[in-house]
């Protein structure tokens, strides 16, 4: 099964479908600047999207019982309906010159929740180190092989995450906090996947014990291709907003959300700019360290 869909000018297909990795190297992910394949778990069943660029084109192909799904949101997932015309990047020219740089970016919208959520939630308080690792661990016990010619994991189920007991979690270097907060959400799969929009998804998804607006502006981000959505609380973004955008080496949640208030409606976008670009704020002091729960 396929579909011709047609990109806008610039479009790049690497970083638009890389922002679907919530943590670092998400092997339900792969994407160049010429092809990109996501394996996930459709209203249908497993599914597999495959996307190549040729010329001005981008040809999309659907494998397994969640094809069809796929394929009708092959344009979402690709960043396509991604609406960038109500984007002023002129208050800032550091806004400016990145968007001149990268306005092929787009922001995809997966309309699938559970997805994203567990990733997410394994990089709350960690180094993406360790979130990457977890995740991979999950995938490793808890998954089965996706459809189509590419090997490729498909995310965990709902009802095999519910089912599985918290220790089972230390051995891929989670503790019982994000355990219990994974199997929480997975028994409220199926409410969260009936979410209408972005902000019905945030109250469902912050409704949940050890679930708060970080968490969901990751989520909601990836799945409803939220540009406004700020990862609030995070470690370094704050830190990047206010080094970017007034030359402040460290900040506050409140300077960032003040910094970006003039992109209102597009925040997230900007955040996602400044990474792209490069920009991070100078480190100070040792790296957090990496820990350990295979042994408990």
């Amino acid at each position: 099964m396929t579909r011709t869909l047609v990109p806008p000018p610039r479009y790049d297909l690497a970083r638009s479908l890389g922002r679907l990795a919530v943590v670092p190297g998400d092997p339900t992910i792969r994407a160049t600047a010429t092809e990109a394949w996501w394996a996930t778990r459709t209203p249908d069943g497993p599914g597999t999207l495959h996307l190549r660029r040729s010329g001005g084109a981008l040809t999309a192909a659907a494998y397994g019982p969640g094809a069809a799904w796929l394929l009708e949101r092959a344009d979402a997932v690709a960043g396509l309906r991604d609406d960038v015309s109500g984007f002023d990047a002129s208050p800032h020219e550091v806004v400016a010159r990145l968007w001149h740089l990268h306005n092929g970016v787009r922001l995809p919208a997966t309309g699938r929740v559970f997805h994203h959520l567990v990733p997410a939630i394994l990089g709350q308080k960690v180094t993406g180190m360790e979130a990457s690792r977890g995740y991979r661990g999950m995938l490793r016990h808890l998954t089965q092989p996706a459809p189509g010619p590419r090997p490729m994991p498909l995310p965990p189920a709902p009802e095999e995450v519910a089912a599985t007991p918290y220790w089972r979690f230390h051995r891929w270097g989670v503790e019982q906090r994000r355990a219990d907060t994974i199997c929480r959400a997975a028994t409220r799969a199926a409410a969260l996947e009936r979410a209408t929009d972005s902000a019905d998804a945030q109250r469902r998804l912050t409704s949940l014990p050890g679930i708060g607006v970080w968490t969901a502006a990751e989520v909601v981000r990836v799945a409803f291709g939220d540009a406004d959505a700020v990862s609030v609380g995070d470690y370094h973004v704050k830190h990047t907003v206010s080094y970017a955008l007034a030359g402040e080496v460290r900040g506050t949640d409140e300077r960032m959300l003040e910094l970006l208030e003039p992109f209102r409606g597009h925040r997230g976008r900007v955040c996602s700019l400044l990474e792209a670009g490069g920009m991070f704020a100078p480190r100070f002091g040792p790296r957090m360290t990496v820990r350990s729960f295979a042994h408990f």
